[in-house]
């Protein structure tokens, strides 16, 4: 076979392995042994392939995950940036796995990829590692990605009598037990809705919308429901600025806790917010993490300007909280998270069992987003014990552990 095609197909075929879990969620595929041996195989290709074939497989793996974050960009009015912006995370990732290049020493690749998995290119958090093994029979804990990759290292400095023994150590890395995740004590309804993002932020798409959204409270009501979760943004307006429909949800609060999305304006800046309604008071919590070049430019001062005005149209200038809102409702504690949130650190710091998460997956629909949005909170809800409840406009809602 070629060199130059042996190379390639290599790349791809960690790449393939490397990623293969999220399609089989996608697909309702879903199988651990399979996750698991995928899993265990990508990490000893990245250990032992040519250096060429590394660089081959970072750029698919950005690709094969993050081929939808363009998306975002036909609505920004910049549509043109899609492509760009698909190969530019592919790049990202070549770039990203490029310290394992330098060297073709297994053991040193090991020491190299586990280092990776503390980084997080500009803010951008969505590709763990260990996150592959999250529907698989080895753990997700930092000390068990050692472990696995400790035992693949080691093979190739063993004595041939001995050579594979190491992979023993794989024992280590199992998953017997997750800290324990409980149900709220509390009837919850999580909505989700279906509404186009090029449909959502039009003058006649309001209408419909908040007639949508009343008819799913008094729905809850009548259903006997505590708790009515809607997605992110779902009323697309400022919702301070709408007196009326703020009058009609304190009244329905009498009867029934409602948790929904919108924005914000307060003194000249604007918020990604939650509101909370409950026996005829409101509640905000405000963004605590926003997205990376969806929200905030995570670049200089300078550039992010330039940035800003030229492919957001000044849109991307959300401002955050300064930490995050816990809602107390009937006598429960939940934790807020919108979108993102939901699958950063961050929010699950202090003491969380349950949390309320909300989203708005139509920006990148058709895709793998909110399919990998949720494999991302399962990992953050398993390694913390919190079960979530998550609400979203297109796909996402549902209850994660």
């Amino acid at each position: 076979m070629n060199r130059t095609l042996q190379t390639i197909l290599l790349g791809l075929l960690t790449a393939f392995l490397f990623s293969a879990f999220i399609y089989f969620e996608e697909f309702n595929l879903t199988n651990r042994l399979l996750n698991t041996l995928f899993g265990l195989l990508a990490l000893a290709l990245f250990l032992y392939i040519p250096k060429k074939s590394i660089l081959v497989a970072g750029f698919f793996i950005g690709l094969f995950w993050f081929y939808w974050i363009g998306y975002s960009f036909e609505y920004q009015g910049v549509g043109y940036m899609t492509p760009i912006v698909t190969i530019g995370f592919g790049l990202i990732y070549l770039l990203f796995f490029l310290p394992l290049y330098f060297t073709n020493k297994p053991y040193i690749r090991a020491i190299l990829l586990f280092g990776l998995s503390f980084v997080e290119p500009f803010d951008w958090n969505w590709l763990q590692i260990e996150l592959i093994f999250v529907d698989s029979y080895i753990g997700v804990y930092k000390y068990q990605l050692a472990v696995v990759l400790a035992s693949l290292s080691l093979v190739s400095v063993t004595p041939k009598k001995y050579k594979y023994t190491p992979l023993l150590l794989l024992i280590f890395a199992l998953n017997f037990t997750y800290p324990p995740q409980e149900d709220a004590p509390l009837k919850i309804k999580l909505i989700q809705t279906d509404i186009k993002q090029e449909y959502k932020w039009t003058r006649e798409a309001l209408s419909p919308t908040i007639n949508t959204i009343y008819k799913e409270i008094q729905t809850a009501i009548a259903e006997q429901y505590d708790v009515v979760v809607l997605p992110e943004s779902v009323f697309p307006l400022y919702l301070n600025n709408n007196p009326k429909i703020i009058k009609e949800l304190l009244k329905a609060s009498h009867h029934i806790a409602i948790i929904v999305g919108a924005l914000l304006r307060e003194n000249s800046k604007s918020y990604n917010v939650t509101y909370l309604f409950q026996n005829g008071n409101y509640q905000i919590a405000k963004k605590l993490v926003l997205v990376p070049f969806g929200e905030y430019i995570p670049l200089p001062k300078f550039a992010q300007k330039i940035i800003n005005e030229t492919f957001f149209s000044g849109a991307s200038d959300f401002v955050t909280a300064d930490q995050p809102t816990d809602f107390v409702i009937k006598g429960i504690k939940f934790r807020n998270a919108i979108c993102y949130e939901a699958t950063c650190s961050e929010i699950y710091k202090g003491d969380v069992k349950y949390l309320i998460a909300s989203s708005n997956n139509a920006w990148f629909a058709p895709s793998i987003e909110s399919t990998l949005q949720k494999l991302l909170m399962q990992y953050y809800a398993r390694k913390n014990g919190v079960t979530i409840y998550h609400s979203a406009n297109y796909k996402g809602s549902g209850i994660i552990k």
